[in-house]
């Protein structure tokens, strides 16, 4: 058996009486991997890492990390892990080098300790020719990545990232991608929860898609493509208001149903070639003008709509957001952490 980081079993979370956020989530991530939640906002993923990270009880279920049981045993996961949310919780008036070095007095590390340390993860993440600048001054690329410094200062055994490229710059998001690479390499174990289909594709080795609380979801990237078995025909059209008639049309092409998305169908097309010729005749057949055919290896946005009838990008409006910061120190009235 591989060494586990996260475990959960049947894990639960209510607001009030309807919103099931986290509904009964089994998962197993191991030590020295990538693991991601995919799925749209209001799907659970973020209710899930607050439970994970101490932020929130959960209402059944078993949880640990690192070992450790988020319930009886907070405080030493909060010692064990790191957290990084959605938009970087770094303070403006203060420069990086006193960002970070706040963070390491704040877990415990001597001053000096803190400098030095401040000063190795400034370097690691291009930051340092900017550390003596006000945090204020950087450019969200940049704040992101102090932020992951920031996560980082206490050599957390697993680290949380709750969706840490959004609204970033397609090369900042990149950089950000390079980064948790190279600590993944080093041996830290991150669960990543995101919306963006590449970012799951590029790192993560095992995906969990969530939806409504739940995993329907769960095996590495290329496990989850073939679930469709194959091809995928996409039918671009002029009008999306024709969108539902085509994909009326084309039903039984193959043994998925089409999904739209816009003015784009598409057909999972497990045998190719033949898959396109009869969409080409369907088409034909009931006076449809495509403004373009494609034929292409089936993606994990694919895999998304098959399963949930719409696209990851797309809100779920399950979900209630825990009160609180999710966007960087995981606190609570007992302590604070990274």
């Amino acid at each position: 058996m591989p060494d586990l980081a996260v475990v959960t079993e049947d894990l639960v979370r209510c607001f009030g009486e309807e919103v099931r956020a986290v509904d009964g989530v089994s998962l197993s991530v191991e030590q020295g991997t990538v693991f991601g939640l995919l799925g749209p906002n209001g799907a659970g993923k973020t209710t899930l890492v607050n439970v994970l990270t101490t932020l929130l009880r959960p209402d059944s279920g078993r949880a640990e990390v690192a070992g450790i049981d988020v319930v009886r045993h907070p405080e030493k996961v909060r010692q064990a892990i790191g957290l990084a949310g959605q938009f970087a919780a770094v303070d403006e008036q203060l420069t990086g080098v006193e960002n970070l070095t706040l963070i390491g007095r704040l877990s415990h590390l001597s001053r000096a300790e803190a400098r030095v340390r401040a000063g190795e993860l400034l370097e690691r993440f291009g930051l340092a020719d900017a550390g003596g600048r006000l945090a204020k001054t950087y450019s969200g690329g940049m704040r992101r990545r102090l932020d992951l410094a920031a996560a980082l200062v206490a050599h957390p055994a697993v680290l949380f990232l709750d969706e840490p490229t959004t609204g970033l710059d397609p090369r900042s998001r990149i950089d950000l991608w390079i980064a948790v690479e190279d600590l993944v390499a080093d041996g830290t174990t991150v669960l990543l929860t995101t919306q963006y289909l590449e970012e799951a594709d590029r790192l993560a080795h095992r995906i969990a898609v969530v939806d409504h609380g739940r995993v329907i979801a769960e095996g590495t990237s290329s496990e989850l493509k073939k679930q469709l078995g194959g091809a995928v025909v996409e039918v671009h059209l002029a009008n999306a208001a024709e969108a539902g008639r085509v994909a009326e049309v084309l039903a039984g092409v193959s043994r998925e149903a089409p999904s739209v998305d816009g003015e784009v169908v598409r057909v999972p097309a497990g045998d190719g070639t033949a898959a396109l010729s009869e969409v080409v005749r369907r088409l034909d057949a009931a006076g449809v003008t495509a403004r373009a055919l494609q034929q292409r290896e089936p993606s994990l946005d694919d895999v998304f709509l098959s399963l949930t009838g719409h696209p990851a990008e797309q809100a779920a409006p399950t979900e209630r957001d825990a009160p609180g910061r999710t966007g960087g120190r995981a606190s609570s009235p007992e302590g604070v952490t990274r």
